[in-house]
């Protein structure tokens, strides 16, 4: 429903854009979701782009659109605009989605637009550019509800509609010592049905999930997923409070990392590749399918070695794709679910010997039974026992060390802090083939007799 209605709009904009209606096209982008217009831009030219970004009228959701808008269209859209239009946006825009424009423009740009913003508002982005891009530090949001252990419900609630009217995660207050060190924390709910006399320290939950500013995001994420809160506070070495990751910057986080790991299970890089240029996105996938070509080349030097059985018995090669095949679905099936339980949390690298175990299993049972029917098809084909049990046992063997490198890889790799995605398609189907091929041959060569 979503995608059709977003379909319709870039539609009308397109058609719109070429009638140069520019009244009507007003009407629509500023009644238009700031998110919905991100994916129009998606699909107009840079020209258009900055012609549509010039009918918004409010400045605070020219700051959204910002936020919506991916990494190189906003680079582009951001390159001719004057340093005072950024400014002022970003001035209307959270503290964290500003240090992560900030972060990407040439340093003179950034300091010159860090100078002219309000001095509160540049120091909380010049303090959010200290740490890494993907870690709790640098995705924090610098704005949140502290108060002091002996606050009552009723200075809390007033502090609410007086001192922090723009919390933009207003579910949780806070609760810090005299030295900020994060001690608790109240829900709104706590908060009003307690008499209003009482202090936070009566009521407040002193067992609070929080998270260090070094943490990467996607420990982050998979914390706030597991214990389904809104917002986790994040403090230093020392447990002082510093910031907040709200669960609308984990939505993104989670969306951003699985996109990641989907590229790079299918050797396309990390970035999504629709939105590069042609150029960088042969750039992206050049280096990953160096290992295929590897692969490919080891697979011939393989084959030629058994050049003189091939001459004698062609039909041998009739049956090559067919376990190549085979022993790589099995492997990709294997390595994706690895990867996606070490992903979500699911699997632990601890258990990595019953995770391959289990699926060393699975695999020898699915060769049994494919190799059963492959080995039937070549029997009834060629009438020759031997090539039957050959073909049967290649499937088996095949399937096997498939299922056995498809999960072992992945979590040997997380076992020494690398990612695991990058152990999945080229590098496990790569290694099923050149396997794979060199089990077959020797097989059929042994029990042929050639």
């Amino acid at each position: 429903m979503q995608s059709e209605r977003n379909k319709i709009l870039v539609e009308s904009i397109k058609r719109l854009l070429r009638r140069d209606a520019t009244s009507h096209l007003r009407k629509i982008v500023n009644k238009t979701h700031a998110a919905d217009l991100s994916v129009v831009f998606r699909s107009l030219s840079l020209s258009n782009q900055r012609k549509l970004f010039a009918m918004i009228k409010n400045t605070q959701q020219k700051g959204v659109l910002f936020s919506e808008l991916d990494e190189d269209i906003l680079s582009n859209l951001i390159e001719g605009m004057e340093i005072d239009e950024l400014v002022e946006i970003m001035e209307r825009m959270p503290a964290d989605d500003v240090a992560d424009i900030i972060g990407q423009l040439p340093k003179e740009k950034s300091d010159t637009i860090l100078e002219k913003m309000k001095k509160e508002g540049s120091e909380e982005v010049e303090g959010l550019l200290r740490y890494d891009d993907d870690s709790a530090g640098g995705i924090m949001l610098p704005d949140f509800i502290a108060l002091k252990e002996d606050t009552t419900a009723k200075e809390a609630i007033e502090s609410l509609q007086k001192e922090h009217l723009d919390v933009e995660m207003p579910f949780y207050l806070y609760v810090v010592d005299d030295h900020g060190r994060l001690v608790g924390v109240s829900s709104l709910r706590q908060l009003v049905v307690v008499h209003p006399e009482t202090p936070l320290k009566q009521f407040m939950t002193t067992d609070v999930f929080s998270v260090q500013t070094g943490m990467e995001q996607e420990e982050v994420a998979k914390i706030v997923a597991r214990y389904d809160i809104l917002a986790v506070p994040v403090v230093d070495s020392t447990n002082k409070l510093v910031g907040i990751v709200t669960v609308d910057d984990i939505i993104d986080i989670i969306r951003e990392e699985a996109t990641k790991d989907i590229l790079k299970m299918a050797g396309a890089g990390e970035e999504f590749i629709e939105t590069q240029s042609v150029l960088k996105s042969t750039r992206s996938r050049l280096p990953w399918l160096f290992a295929s070509c590897v692969g490919g080349i080891i697979a011939f030097l393989i084959i030629g070695r058994f050049e003189g059985s091939l001459s004698k018995l062609a039909y041998l090669a009739a049956f090559i794709p067919v376990i190549m095949n085979m022993g790589g679905n099995i492997g990709t099936q294997s390595s994706s679910i690895v990867v996606r339980g070490l992903a979500t949390g699911q699997l632990n690298v601890r258990d990595i010997w019953s995770v391959v175990f289990k699926e060393l299993a699975v695999g020898f049972i699915l060769g049994l039974v494919y190799g059963f029917i492959i080995g039937v098809v070549a029997q009834f084909r060629y009438d020759t026992w031997a090539l039957a049990l050959s073909v049967g046992l290649s499937v088996i063997c095949s399937m096997s060390v498939a299922a056995l490198l498809g999960s072992m890889v992945p979590m040997a790799f997380a076992r020494i802090n690398i990612d695991p995605a990058v152990a999945s398609s080229p590098f496990v189907t790569t290694s099923v083939d050149i396997i794979s091929v060199f089990f077959y041959f020797e097989i059929a060569t042994t029990l042929l007799g050639i």
